[in-house]
This record gives structure tokens, sequence and C-alpha cells, in this order.
């Protein structure tokens, strides 16, 4: 595994916790929830240097996709 592929993924641990703590429901559901979001894709491509950010910012960006409806950049 790439030091990106583990970056990658220890964000996407934290995100699906994160997701749990906040909505309380289940890891299945949060797992669902996230690997279906545009910003997991996002994650995944590498050329976006998503994965250089940290946790909380992905998952400040996939909350605010799920209350949008939409991918939404977030303002700095």
């Amino acid at each position: 595994m790439t030091k990106q592929e583990r970056l990658i993924e220890y964000i996407i641990q934290d995100v699906i916790e994160y997701s749990m703590g906040d909505k309380g429901g289940t890891i299945g559901e949060a797992m669902l929830a996230f690997y279906n979001s545009a910003v997991f894709d996002k994650l995944q491509d590498t050329e976006t240097g998503l994965y250089l950010s940290g946790s909380a910012y992905v998952y400040d960006l996939f909350t605010s996709e799920l209350e949008n409806g939409r991918l939404v950049q977030l303002e700095v």
C-alpha cells in the first residue's frame, strides 16, 4: 500500500467515525453514505490532492454535500 493509499484510508476511517458520532447511525449506514458521495470520489482521485487535507475538512465537505445535495466548495 502506498503512502497516498494509507492517507486516504485514514481519512475514510475518520470521516465514518465522525459521521457515526454526529448522526448516531450504524457503521454500515455511515459507510454507505460516504462511499456514495462525490467527496469520496474526489478523495480517491489523487490528482485533486484532497487526501492531503485533514480529516475534519473532508468531513465538513461531506456534511456540506449531504445538506446541499451536491458538492459545494467551502469558503475559507
